[in-house]
């Protein structure tokens, strides 16, 4: 036969020769697949399943001592194998998947800690149900026992697996890899030839050519011994550290965070103080003292929109100007906010979050002296900023009697109003024609009852209409300049030509979210290793066979079954063979080389086939 390239991996386990291989090996067949077993240990520091076991105690002896130490071998027991079941990968995603079922009806459910109005309003129109979900907590989710227990339980639980498999892997690193089974033959992964070169030679380019692969290597009696693929299970580790940075960064913004928001008037400031703002809502542990010192007025907003085509009405520019200063002293700055521009200041956000119109009115009571005079904010109803609000004159009216009442007036501002004969809707967000409609009442305004009051709603309970000559309700139509009269002296509202803009800012305070976006970040690549990284070991041995030439053998074994280890495999022994070229075979056979495939040996029978030790399966690999 004549020099061939014989470098072909088998994969099945298996060898044809070893079948004329002498019966002694009968009584090493034990420590073959003990070496085998170490070859594939430690390629994971996934803990072993454990099964539902029995009694801990074991046997009972008599008498109340020998009840006592049954009693606390069997607590002992079950203790730690509740705790191994815990801090188990399984245990691990199930209470992942149930913390995300959980999270389920805090996004479909009114939720009290951020708006009690919608709860209030849910337990009255579901009169049924509504109790029940508030005994279960449905209504304040993120801080129910329930929840919080599952909360609890997976940061025990990845706390426990992560600390053990640590020190593990911190273990293998500072080890080498194993040493090469007796028979090499019986991993899945397997390659062989003969070569002229000596077996120091054989195994000197072997490491060389390991460790140019980045592979961890080195020499170990008649083998080398290399491994590769530690990224895998630093991104398992990285993975699940990155879950814990992610669960305590989201607790710490829950307990801490704070979340304001404020409607300002072009001209108009504001103060980051709790008592300026119209709501705000913050985690149980916040404290006033946690806001930033820091101000701002709104100087101007700027609006400008789509006048044509599909997308009419749609903003193009969208930004408020604001002059800001940090600290009593600070110095006053510029910025321009924008919608996914926010203004930064320390570790709070402002964020520009809604705009509207605020017409300038002026009102007189009988006798023409002025009782109020400012912008009213008026909020929008649609995309075309159709706006409705209300105004209140609570102090300082009296009507041509001298009579001291309070006035209400319910309006709708149109910015494009399309003119007579169409519908009492703004045609176009800019202010093209604008028009404000007033509807007057007199009477008890409700708000010296103590009871809380929207300020864009008129209570109209203890308040009446005035009639126009015809006996119907007054209400009309008015124009920038233009003016509205009261019946029988009783004043008059007048629309200045000033129509001011107001902007709604959101002030946030978020700690913990550098961390939970770190966090995110590290879950994904460190979950992309464990997937796409494969940890794996091979070894070549080269001896020198019976007649003198050097039998060279290089063997392979991954954690799972893959076809990419026969081939890493395949590609190295190639290297190799270049180095170490093949020589013909010689017919017989040797004790760990095969006989020729076309040659059988006439010397002697051959014996029986000695019963094989199993492939070993990669730790991990599923069995059967």
């Amino acid at each position: 036969m004549g020099t061939t390239r014989d470098t072909d991996v088998r994969t099945d386990g298996r060898d044809g020769r070893d079948g004329n291989r002498g019966t002694g090996e009968n009584d090493s067949a034990g420590r073959d697949a003990g070496d085998l077993g170490a070859a594939g240990a430690q390629l994971s520091t996934a803990p072993r399943e454990t099964v539902m076991p029995g009694s801990f105690g074991g046997a009972r002896t008599p008498g109340a001592t020998g009840l006592l130490a049954w009693t606390g071998r069997e607590v002992i027991g079950w203790a730690r194998w509740i705790w191994r079941q815990l801090t188990s990968m399984r245990v691990a995603l199930i209470l992942l998947f149930l913390l995300s079922l959980g999270a389920i009806p805090g996004s479909l459910i009114p939720q009290s800690g951020t708006d009690e109005t919608k709860v209030a309003d849910f337990l009255s129109r579901h009169t049924t149900i509504g109790p029940l979900y508030e005994k279960l907590g449905l209504f304040h989710v993120y801080s129910s026992a329930w929840f919080s227990a599952i909360y609890i339980l997976l940061f025990i639980s990845l706390i426990g697996c992560i600390v053990p498999r640590t020190w593990q892997f911190v273990g293998q690193l500072r080890g080498r890899p194993p040493r090469a089974p007796r028979l090499l033959t019986r991993l899945p992964a397997y390659t062989t030839w003969r070569t002229e070169a000596g077996p120091e030679e054989v195994r000197d380019e072997a490491l060389r050519l390991l460790k140019k692969r980045r592979f961890r290597a080195h020499l170990d009696g008649d083998a080398v011994a290399a491994e590769k693929g530690y990224l895998r299970e630093v991104g398992n580790l990285a993975f699940h550290i990155a879950l814990i940075v992610m669960l305590v960064a989201f607790a710490w913004g829950q307990l801490f965070k704070s979340e304001g928001n404020k409607l300002i008037v072009e001209g108009d400031g504001f103060a980051n103080t709790l008592t300026q703002y119209d709501d705000f809502k913050s985690g149980s542990l916040f404290d006033t003292n946690d806001l930033e010192p820091f101000s701002f007025v709104l100087e101007d907003f700027e609006g400008t929109y789509e006048e044509t085509g599909p997308n009419k009405g749609t903003p193009r520019t969208y930004q408020a100007k604001v002059d800001y200063s940090v600290g009593a002293d600070g110095k006053e700055q510029k910025k321009t906010v924008k919608v996914n521009e926010p203004l930064d200041i320390d570790d709070s956000k402002v964020y520009l979050t809604a705009h509207g119109y605020a017409p300038v009115v002026t009102v007189r009571d009988g006798r023409g002296d002025i009782v109020y005079q400012q912008a009213v904010p008026l909020l929008p109803l649609d995309s075309n900023v159709t706006s409705t609000g209300a105004i209140k004159v609570m102090d300082g009216y009296k009507d041509a009697e001298g009579k001291q009442e309070q006035l209400g007036f319910q309006a709708f501002f149109l910015p494009a109003y399309g003119g007579d004969g169409t519908a009492v809707v703004s045609q176009f967000p800019a202010l093209l024609n604008p028009v404000l409609n007033l509807a007057a009442y007199h009477g008890d305004l409700g708000v010296d009852a103590g009871l809380p009051q929207s300020v864009y709603q008129l209570d109209k309970k203890n308040m009446k209409e005035f009639k126009d000559s015809k006996g119907k309700q007054l209400r009309e139509n008015l124009k920038p300049g233009e003016t509205m009269r009261l019946p029988n002296g009783a004043g008059s509202i007048t629309f200045e030509k000033g129509v001011k803009e107001w902007a709604n800012f959101q002030t946030t305070r978020q700690p913990g979210a550098g961390w939970a976006l770190t966090g995110a970040f590290g879950a994904i690549f460190g979950l992309a290793a464990s997937l796409f990284i494969q940890r794996r070991r091979v070894w070549v041995r080269a001896v020198t066979g019976p007649d003198g030439v050097t039998v060279v053998e290089m063997a392979g074994l991954g954690r799972s079954e893959s076809a990419k280890v026969p081939e890493e495999l395949g590609a190295l022994a190639g290297h190799l063979y270049d180095l170490a070229p093949g020589v013909p075979d010689t017919p017989g056979p040797g004790p760990d080389t095969a006989a020729s495939e076309n040659e059988t040996p006439t010397s002697e029978p051959t014996p029986a086939p000695t019963p094989e030790p199993p492939a070993v399966p990669a730790e991990g690999a599923e069995t059967k």
